[in-house]
């Protein structure tokens, strides 16, 4: 039985490899490994999700859900005044995500980690995700009552930037956010079959 990226501990090949991949203007060199989410690069929603998004302010930063590190990484070269929290259940992912930012010079600014290893007095001026919408509705939606709340209140670059596909159910989720949780989103570009969210407090 094949395991999911979403999966704490893989059981699937760890057999590691470097690849280049552009990220905050520049090719860099990073590792990635079977068992976490787009293996083979930079997958097309976080690609959308990087080139669309303004740079983040200075101070805690969230990347949700980070996989090999991508988005963690992009934040933490474009912001050097910020300490970037990648959180991911996937172990594989939180190692891989050590070693690259290591490899960029950038493991005192980027912290790895859990989600309950994440203090609970910590507030985040700005989160980016290329949510796992495939761990199911409920999930996604336990996920987002968690850390949205989490934000500092304020509008661009601050808030949260989601990438979700359309026909995933972008709009919807857009629209549970703001009567769920009583925050603001708005649709700040669409390109590819997918949606830039920007939610603020």
């Amino acid at each position: 039985m094949s395991d999911h990226y979403f999966t704490a501990e893989p059981a699937s090949d760890a057999e590691r490899r470097t690849l280049e991949v552009h990220l905050a203007g520049g090719g860099v060199e990073v590792e990635v490994a079977g068992g976490v989410f787009s293996p083979g690069g930079i997958d097309k929603g976080t690609r959308i999700l990087l080139d669309e998004v303004p740079a983040p302010p200075a101070g805690d930063l969230l990347d949700l859900g980070c996989g090999w590190g991508p988005v963690a990484l992009s934040m933490a070269l474009r912001s050097p005044g910020a300490t970037v929290w990648a959180v991911d259940v996937n172990l594989r992912a939180l190692d891989l995500v050590r070693r690259n930012a290591d490899r960029l010079g950038l493991s005192g600014r980027v912290r790895a980690v859990t989600p309950d290893e994440v203090p609970d007095d910590v507030t985040f001026a700005a989160l980016w995700s290329n949510p796992p919408i495939r761990v199911g509705k409920q999930v996604l939606h336990d996920m987002l009552r968690r850390w949205l709340p989490r934000l500092v209140p304020g509008g661009a670059p601050g808030g949260a930037w989601m990438v979700v596909q359309k026909n995933l159910g972008s709009d919807s989720l857009a629209r549970w956010i703001d009567s769920e949780l009583g925050l603001t989103t708005a649709r700040t570009a669409s390109s590819k079959g997918f949606r830039v969210l920007h939610t603020t407090l």
